[in-house]
Order: structure tokens, then sequence, then C-alpha cells
């Protein structure tokens, strides 16, 4: 049976759920944008389907509380690229990416080695696992649906900490403002969801994003990749993997995205830095002037 990576894999290893029962209250998010004032196009427009490639979607086209809003064509994220057909191939060439921050560990890219990359790929050889840490998870612990979303919470409270992704993260800043005429970037790892989903968000920050199209484009994973439709098949291809009988329920939170994942990492951002502006600064060298800087390419009237 040939799965997707999104059930293989999961972004870092890891994954999120979409719409599973909530037993928690999520956190109080904190952010500092103003409240929404709507997107410029319909969520769904903003997914591209593809053959093999799973997620990919152009994150642009929401208005900016700098004034206009993101440029469309400039900003996409995604899946890994190991099972791109050749029609994929057509369609990406003709996007203008020049930048891609493939965010996957080293083993998972020898794993699933990426059909397509951009002339500027960066990646980064920290954080390789012998085992995708969501498969280890599964083998050890008898899981039910809460320990595997709060197994989920506890890796967002982590990520924007980790080196390798704050030095990923900080390489996509830096080579995004310096990209040239319409050249577009890309944010991608196995799944196009937990770190593309946290870089994509804090790219939305910096260019003034209001909260509610940030966290809306954020759940879009799970249209995106029909959590619901597919949550039974990857049940019982995980289950076979990891030699359980999980109810499906344990295994969506490495299908799709939760909202209180993502305020977990900005509450966690918030508390140790302050503000999402300080840590862009302290932890990713992104300070005032090289927000400007992004602003200016990628903001629009």
């Amino acid at each position: 049976m040939n799965f997707h990576p999104l059930l293989t894999a999961g972004c870092e290893g890891k994954g999120c759920p979409c719409v599973m029962r909530v037993t928690k209250p999520s956190p109080t998010p904190i952010w500092t944008c103003a409240a929404g004032r709507g997107t410029s196009q319909t969520m769904t427009d903003r997914i591209h389907t593809l053959q093999g490639v799973r997620n990919f979607r152009d994150f642009g086209g929401y208005a900016s509380r700098h004034g206009g809003q993101v440029k469309r064509g400039r900003l996409f994220r995604s899946g890994h690229y190991a099972e791109a057909t050749e029609e994929d191939l057509a369609a990406l060439g003709a996007l203008g990416i020049h930048l891609q921050a493939d965010l996957r560990r080293p083993d998972e890219r020898e794993r699933n080695v990426a059909r397509w990359s951009a002339p500027n790929t960066l990646t980064h050889d920290g954080g390789r696992e012998h085992e995708a840490p969501h498969a280890q998870f599964l083998k050890k612990v008898e899981a039910d649906a809460q320990k595997a979303d709060d197994w989920m919470n506890d890796y967002y409270a982590l990520a924007p900490f980790k080196a390798h992704h704050a030095e990923l993260f900080s390489g996509w800043f830096e080579h995004l403002a310096g990209l040239e005429d319409d050249a577009a970037g890309l944010v991608n790892c196995a799944a196009g969801k937990d770190r593309t989903g946290i870089l994509c968000a804090l790219t939305h920050h910096v260019l003034g994003v209001e909260e509610a199209d940030l966290r809306a484009d954020y759940e879009l994973t799970n249209t995106a990749v029909k959590v619901d439709e597919f949550l039974p098949q990857a049940a019982a291809f995980f289950n076979e993997q990891v030699g359980k009988a999980y109810e499906p329920e344990v295994f969506r939170p490495f299908l799709g995205v939760r909202l209180r994942y993502l305020d977990t990492a900005f509450n966690v951002i918030h508390d140790k830095h302050g503000t999402v502006d300080a840590y862009l600064a302290d932890v990713l060298g992104v300070d005032e002037a090289a927000q400007e800087r992004l602003r200016a390419r990628l903001l629009e009237a």
C-alpha cells in the first residue's frame, strides 16, 4: 500500500489534528496583530492541487495591518517532493520559486529524496533521528487521543527553539528579503503543517497579517489534506507500522492541525522573550530593519 508522506512522516516526525474533540481549553493566544479584516480571496482558492505533493498552498494575498496586502504568487508552502509527478514538476516550474526552506531533518531528506528543489534550497544537518519521533512515541506509549494531542502540543512548545529550526528560520527570512523581481519563496517540511506552519505564521506576523487570517491560514491544512476522509486509512497504516490497534482518533494529531498547538508555540515565545518581535530579533536575527525590508518586498497597495 502506497501512502502519502502525510501518513508516513508528519512534520518533524510529528503532526497535528483537525476537528478532533477538544478535551482541554486552548490558552489565550498572544499575538501582536489587531482583529482580522478578512481576506482578499476565499481560503480554498489558495490550495493548489498537485498529484504527488500534498498541502501545496499560496499563503500570500492577506490584508496587512501595515497597509495594503501580501503579494500573491510570492509565498508558497507544502509537504515534501519525493512523490512529485512529471505534471507536478511542470506546474512547479511555472511558479518562479527561487528560494526553498526545506525544514526536514537529514534522515527525512534521505528517506524521501526530493524530485524537485528550488535553485536556492536551505537545509540543515541538525536534528537527525534514527526513527520518526511520532513513531517512537506510538511504539513506546499506550496512547489514546488525549495523549497524542498533548504530545503534539508539547512539540510545538519546543519547536521554535530547536537550534536547527532557528537557523533555518533565520536563513529563510534573510534570503527571502534578498529575492529579486517576481521571484517566489517556498517553505516545506514532510507534511507541510507543523514546522512549516510555525514558520509561515512567523512570516505572516512580520508582514502584518491579521490574527484571524493568520490562524485561518494555519488551519487550512485540515481542508487541504482532507483529514476526515483519510483518517481511517491512516489509522490502519500506522497501526500496522507500530504494531498497535489504536483507535483512529489517536492518529488525528499526525494528519492535521489544531489551533491550540500554534497558540502554544506563540505563548511560549511570549513567555521566553516578551514579544514575538523580540524572539525574531533575539533568536532569528530579524530585527525591525529586517522586517521593514521584508515588508517592502512582499506588500503591495
